[in-house]
């Protein structure tokens, strides 16, 4: 069966699991790979998850299934590949995982051992790595002779220097893993090679703050090509405030609860991972586009808004001092690239660092939208963690354009 290129060339499926969600992409092999489809399943666990896709022809699709679980949304999706593109067409799986922990700095193919590695890293992250697991062998179950690769979000920040490493608590937990790890690290990886791409290899071995802004919001500052520090720490609950996330907490705060609220560690996990951030402070939304709207009649909503860019410009102010200055900020992420009131807002009052925006640009999410003058310049680059796992698995298993189906 001929896939949508009406090729025999195999086909490449990205898979981006999230807590509700999967995103996922299909590519042919090549430098860099073709983007044929990609899609989502939104609402997992939840009654009317969405099936949507979306073609590079300028074909969508969109409709309601029933996916109680991540195991019954893949499986959806194997469907759907089977149909659309044809079980002979699927060459390679790549998956996002979260979390590589200390051990893994590079994509690896999925084996047994990484899973049981993954299944003894799981407390670090139990937010992420069960329901990436569970994906990872939802498609060993229905094609158990597909090649699966995973691509890790702490890779990144592997190396960072010592002092950004260390987290200031009794050194003997250091033996048992627990550090600074960073996330967002396939944003980064993109992030860093489109800057060298578009501005040259001088701007991208200056000082640099990438802003990684979603659901998920993290910051990196990155030296000579080099990331030296990151928002996120132990878990991606760390940093500033995100879309239901607390970002950074006093501590305290644990054994307060527990006295006064009777709260138990699970409880403030669930607290501060899903029910804090922009929808804790709004108690309407997590979503910023919602708070915009409603910030001129609900002050809970405005508070939000104002949270969020008030932590990330501290961020920023931070990461410039660690840098010992600043030549580069890129906005990305759904937030970073697609609001241009939020960069706005982060912005003012940085005219000392040397960022001044220009409006006009600003307001049509341009690719650079800081002012001739600027000292620094202000990016808004849209990132593209699929390609990122698609690349990867091209060079895990040696694909390329040429290659054919075996």
């Amino acid at each position: 069966m001929t896939n949508v290129t009406g090729t025999k060339t195999p086909m490449i499926l990205t898979i981006n699991g999230g807590s509700s969600s999967i995103r996922f992409a299909v590519f042919e092999p090549g430098e860099p790979p073709r983007r044929i489809i990609e899609g989502r399943i939104e609402r997992v666990g939840l009654p009317g998850a969405r099936f949507t896709t979306e073609g590079a022809d300028g074909q969508n699709t969109s409709e309601t299934i029933h996916a109680p679980n991540h195991t019954t949304a893949v499986n959806a999706l194997m469907d759907w590949l089977e149909k659309g593109i044809g079980r002979n067409a699927l060459r390679a799986v790549g998956h996002r995982v979260v979390h590589g922990g200390p051990k893994y700095t590079q994509p690896q193919r999925i084996t047994r051992e990484l899973v049981d590695y993954l299944r003894q890293l799981s407390p670090f992250d139990p937010d992420h790595l069960p329901e990436e697991i569970e994906l990872t062998e939802a498609v060993f179950r229905r094609f158990p002779d597909l090649p699966q690769i995973a691509c890790f979000d702490t890779a990144f920040h592997h190396d960072l220097p010592r002092v950004a490493q260390l987290l200031p608590i009794p050194r003997r937990f250091e033996a048992l893993g627990v550090r600074r790890y960073g996330f967002h690290g396939l944003s980064y990886a993109y992030l860093m090679e489109e800057l060298d791409r578009v501005a040259g290899p001088e701007a991208a071995r200056g000082r640099i703050i990438l802003a990684h802004l979603g659901n998920g919001a993290s910051m990196a500052a990155v030296r000579e090509g080099k990331p030296i520090d990151t928002s996120m720490a132990f878990t991606p609950t760390a940093g500033f405030p995100m879309s239901t996330r607390s970002g950074d907490l006093d501590p305290g705060l644990v054994w307060y609860l527990a006295r006064t609220q009777q709260t138990t560690a699970k409880q403030f996990n669930a607290m501060v991972n899903h029910q804090s951030g922009l929808l804790g402070v709004s108690e309407t939304s997590s979503d910023m586009r919602d708070l915009m709207e409603q910030e001129t009649k609900d002050e809970r909503a405005a508070d939000a808004v104002a949270l969020f860019c008030y932590h990330v410009k501290k961020w920023i102010g931070a990461f410039a001092a660690a840098l010992g200055g600043l030549d580069t900020l890129v906005f990305s992420g759904g937030i970073g690239e697609n609001a241009p009131e939020v960069r706005t807002r982060i912005c003012d009052g940085l005219g000392f660092l040397g960022i001044e925006l220009d409006e006009e640009q600003d307001a049509t999410n341009a690719p650079v939208i800081s002012r001739a003058s600027s000292r620094v310049t202000v990016r808004v680059i849209r990132t593209d963690e699929e390609l990122m796992i698609a690349r990867a698995v091209c060079r895990v298993l040696g694909l390329s354009a040429a290659t054919k189906e075996v």
